[in-house]
């Protein structure tokens, strides 16, 4: 198993981590904050937008069945990386785009993807995903992780998650872990 670890953001948390964990060759996903300037944060300070965390998703897979370009693939399809600081009604630093790498081989990758997506004109704006080193990962607090899988009939999820995830299970249905 050649097993690998990256840092998205993309909007809040629990869509990344709920949409990741449904992939084949992803072993784990951890909901946290990366990217700010204090340590050990907390939810309550993230939300204020001036710790300058984002709300990520830590990812391991095994880059023996899933490769980081696939990862960053559907990362791109599964948010909107034109919006500064934003993604739909969730507004704030801490919700932007961000792919936090955590190898040259990552970042690399990233910064192509991205070069093919703008050449292609995908959208009609340009990309503002920052292609960044992790500096320091801190894991959420535990009610926040499994998130869509213990509150998948709260209204967020009902309205925001469980619309994306009936995209990824139509369109990508290939990638996805047998059984589930």
């Amino acid at each position: 198993m050649a097993s690998e670890m990256v840092t998205l953001g993309g909007g809040c948390f629990w869509c990344l981590e709920a949409l990741f964990q449904e992939l084949r060759g992803v072993d784990s996903v951890v909901s946290g904050y990366a990217g700010g300037n204090i340590k050990n944060p907390d939810y309550d300070q993230i939300c204020t937008g001036s710790t300058g965390h984002a709300e990520v998703v830590r990812i391991e897979f095994d880059n023996d069945v899933v490769t980081v370009r696939v990862l960053l693939q559907l990362f791109f399809t599964m948010h909107d990386p034109t919006t500064l600081n934003r993604q739909g009604a969730d507004v704030g630093s801490q919700y932007r785009s961000v792919i936090f790498y955590h190898t040259g081989s990552q970042k690399q990758e990233a910064e192509t993807i991205i070069s093919e997506y703008e050449a292609e004109k995908i959208w009609s704006a340009p990309i503002v995903t920052q292609v960044l080193p992790l500096p320091h990962f801190y894991p959420a607090e535990e009610y926040h992780q499994d998130y869509y899988r213990n509150h998948s009939m709260q209204g967020y999820c009902q309205a925001v998650i469980s619309p994306k995830l009936a995209r990824l299970r139509q369109q990508h249905r290939s990638l996805l872990k047998s059984g589930e």
